[in-house]
């Protein structure tokens, strides 16, 4: 779902706010990156620019900090993130022929959205389950000892 004109600036002035707020802070710019993705679901090239201006560093500054750590977005995620784990654990029990079936069952594959916007595929590494292998999260919701033939029942609860 893309944001209006007014929904994008109204978005743009909270993040210039909470940056003025804490740009003189020790270490900002984690939580300012933090900020932005929790405003605009991921960090496009305009949002790591606007950060990148307000505390006087370079792009590519902003942008080695997202790449590097896991838990930022370079791009929009879902509505829905399905995080199939491909930890050892998960592997083993059968997790390659899981996440094949969500990319199958979606018609995307892994690190990919949907074109409606209603869900992003990931593999993850463990999941803290592994007496679940192998397993699937979506969203704040665990799924364990997962077959492949489940993976259809349980999206259709979220594509409802």
């Amino acid at each position: 779902m893309s944001l209006s004109k007014e929904q994008k600036e109204q978005k743009l002035r909270e993040l210039q706010s909470f940056i003025d707020l804490h740009k003189n802070d020790k270490g900002p710019l984690m939580p300012i990156m933090q900020k932005a993705q929790e405003l605009f679901g991921y960090l496009s090239l305009e949002t790591q620019s606007v950060i990148a201006d307000a505390l006087g560093i370079s792009v590519s500054e902003v942008y080695g900090v997202a790449t590097f750590y896991a838990q930022f977005s370079l791009e929009p995620k879902g509505e829905y993130v399905i995080g199939v784990c491909t930890g050892t654990a998960c592997y083993v029990k059968g997790a390659a022929a899981v996440l094949e079936e969500v990319e199958k069952e979606l018609g995307v594959t892994k690190g990919k959205t949907t074109k409606d916007g209603v869900f992003t595929i990931q593999d993850t590494r463990c999941l803290g389950c592994c007496g679940l292998a192998p397993v699937m999260m979506i969203n704040d919701d665990v799924y364990g000892r997962l077959v492949p033939s489940d993976i259809p029942g349980i999206l259709a609860k979220y594509k409802a």
